[in-house]
């Protein structure tokens, strides 16, 4: 789940524009980003304690068990100090494993952590300043697209997490975009740590994203009720329905919102009503799972290198450690 982007609320700002271009196609869609305001980014954390949704809890399990082995991997070759960035960084929980081995090995670093949500940056940045004082954290609360030159700018041997299979949020050209922009914000030997979750049958998956006790719905939900709140829409929120569903083609799950009856909603903000059909749905969002040929084919196109992969016994999820080559 991705969670990067700002939002203003008068109808030229980035989210009005958005909203726009977005309930006004012909297929409906939001980015996932829209999810994480204040109330989506609490709902968020409680989903990742849910039974049904493993990839939380299992990438923090290989986290644990292989932090000493990333960083010195990560580290390899260095005359500097390791900083570490962290692209949708949300309460930095996982990110703290890491940045406990690097203090080990290093006795401090810079922790930049990038993210969407100024109330999850705060309670990361206040948690860490009281749990590893030898962090230096510089948060970064902007859109993906608005942090690349700050974190060129963090000390010259970094190390950039981009983990929680947030790159699943994106299809092929777009999770290329990000990882070249990524790549080209670093030096030679400079490391990126990816997380990605892994192709698995969808009796698996899809309780992953579709809770028994609803708590996925009311995230999914929540993105309508920002559109209220923030742009004065009128979406009755029983009117929709939370979908979840596995493409196998595309190997991703989908999240959508379907409507249960044909409705017009108002948005006072963009000045029109958005019509809807019986049945018609808005794609909130696409989680793609991988196999290793697809992650290596991800990473090369980008000019990255994969040298190192931790899993778990049962291999549910994966994470990757891949460097810029030197020059």
């Amino acid at each position: 789940m991705n969670r990067t982007a700002t939002a203003a609320t008068h109808p030229t700002s980035p989210i009005a524009r958005v909203v726009a271009r977005g309930l006004l196609a012909k297929e409906k869609c939001l980015p996932p980003y829209l999810f994480y305001d204040e109330a989506g980014s609490r709902l968020f954390e409680e989903i990742t304690t849910l039974p049904e949704y493993y990839p939380t809890r299992v990438e923090r399990s290989i986290l644990v068990r292989y932090a000493d082995e990333i960083v010195a991997t990560a580290a390899v070759g260095g005359a500097f100090p390791l900083h570490v960035i962290e692209l949708g960084a949300g309460t930095a929980t996982k990110s703290e494993i890491i940045l406990r081995a690097v203090v080990a090995r290093q006795g401090h670093c810079v922790f930049a952590p990038v993210d969407v949500s100024e109330s999850a940056i705060a309670e990361a940045t206040e948690r860490l300043a009281m749990a590893l004082p030898e962090v230096s954290v510089r948060p970064l609360i902007m859109h993906l697209d608005d942090a690349y030159p700050h974190i060129r700018a963090i000390g010259p041997r970094r190390l950039v997490l981009f983990i929680g299979s947030s790159i699943g949020n994106f299809d092929d050209d777009e999770a290329h975009v990000i990882l070249e922009r990524v790549r080209r914000s670093l030096a030679p030997g400079g490391a990126l740590l990816l997380g990605t979750d892994l192709r698995k049958d969808p009796s698996i998956l899809i309780p992953a994203y579709d809770d028994t006790r609803g708590v996925t719905e009311a995230f999914n939900k929540n993105v309508l009720a920002r559109i209220n709140r923030e742009l004065g829409g009128h979406f009755d929120l029983d009117r929709f329905e939370h979908v979840a569903l596995w493409n196998d083609e595309r190997s991703r799950i989908e999240m959508h919102l379907e409507s249960v009856c044909e409705q017009r909603v108002a948005i006072d903000a963009l000045g029109t009503e958005v019509a809807f059909r019986r049945g018609e749905r808005i794609h909130t969002e696409s989680s793609v799972k991988y196999d290793e040929a697809r992650v290596d084919a991800m990473l090369g196109r980008a000019g990255f290198v994969r040298e190192r992969t931790f899993t778990d016994p049962e291999r549910l999820f994966a994470v990757h450690l891949a460097r810029v080559p030197a020059r």
